[in-house]
């Protein structure tokens, strides 16, 4: 305990100082509580405001596919460049080391694989999460499909674990074969996300209205890549979709099947955080390849 005596008395009290109000540097987040404020302070650039994410969960439905066989060889040269890895607890046990010190997004859904038609999802104990020191809990919610109503209520209940526990959940829109794309729909899937406590909406960007969906969600979007673009192309995605608002990239594909991926993520790193135009961001990549 400190001493009772010899102290010195307390007497600078800064009266004419008013105490300063800071909001959250994200959108929509000022009322969440300090912990989940932490851990979003780490995911996404306090300068920027933007963050790139590396996903690499996509083997939990697909297996080992091309720029996935080995997370050492494939990922692991990427990690240094990412602010958050998105992954399994799977891989993120056995091939992520622990003092990369990244945070990460954890794949907290599952089901069925490419095998089979979107089925009942599961979630993951909360347990795991907080093992694994998740900065955040990613779920897939399946917004017009006919297992909506499961992955809606998988991310209601994993919201309520997370707000026990500080832990920001994701929402991750899917998009079945019968769904398109498009603004009004993708509008739709985000604010769903949002309105049922997502601190964060990862979804596809859209060439029509994409600026719609973003003013629309209360909280950040990060674009997903998607299928494997042309370099070039897949820089211009990022750049039009920043441009647009949203708040980063969670890309996958697009930057470990890219023909350099180091190159890569550092051109898309470019874009996100230094707001390189898409030329540019390509003559870097080009650049770098050398």
């Amino acid at each position: 305990m400190a001493d009772a005596s010899g102290n010195i008395e307390a007497k600078n009290y800064g009266f004419d100082i008013p105490v300063e109000k800071k909001s959250f540097f994200l959108k929509g987040l000022d009322n969440f509580d300090w912990g989940i404020k932490d851990r979003m302070s780490r995911i996404f650039d306090v300068k920027s405001g933007k963050t790139v994410m590396l996903a690499f969960d996509h083997g939990y439905i697909m297996g080992p596919t091309s720029g996935l066989e080995r997370i050492d060889l494939g990922i692991l040269p990427l990690v240094e460049y990412a602010d958050c890895l998105m992954c399994t607890r799977g891989v993120l046990r056995s091939c992520i080391p622990p003092d990369v010190n990244k945070p990460i997004s954890l794949r907290c859904s599952a089901g069925t694989t490419v095998l089979t038609e979107l089925n009942d999802e599961c979630i993951i104990d909360i347990e795991e999460s907080i093992r694994m020191n998740a900065s955040a809990m990613a779920i897939m919610v399946s917004v017009g499909g006919k297992y909506e109503a499961t992955t809606i209520r998988n991310l209601t209940k994993i919201v309520d674990l997370g707000m026990k526990y500080s832990i920001p959940v994701l929402g991750v829109t899917a998009v079945g074969k019968e769904l398109a794309r498009d603004s009004r729909y993708l509008s739709m899937a985000s604010r769903v996300c949002a309105e049922n406590g997502a601190a964060f909406v990862k979804t596809y960007y859209c060439e029509e209205g994409f600026n719609k969906v973003v003013a629309a969600c209360p909280v950040p979007i990060v674009i997903a890549g998607g299928k494997k673009l042309d370099e070039d192309k897949a820089l211009e995605v990022a750049y039009k979709a920043i441009s647009d608002g949203a708040a980063g990239v969670d890309m996958g594909r697009n930057v470990f099947q890219a023909q350099d991926p180091i190159a890569m993520i550092q051109a898309v790193r470019a874009v996100v955080h230094d707001g390189a135009k898409p030329d540019k961001a390509f003559e870097l990549y080009n650049d770098l390849k050398k």
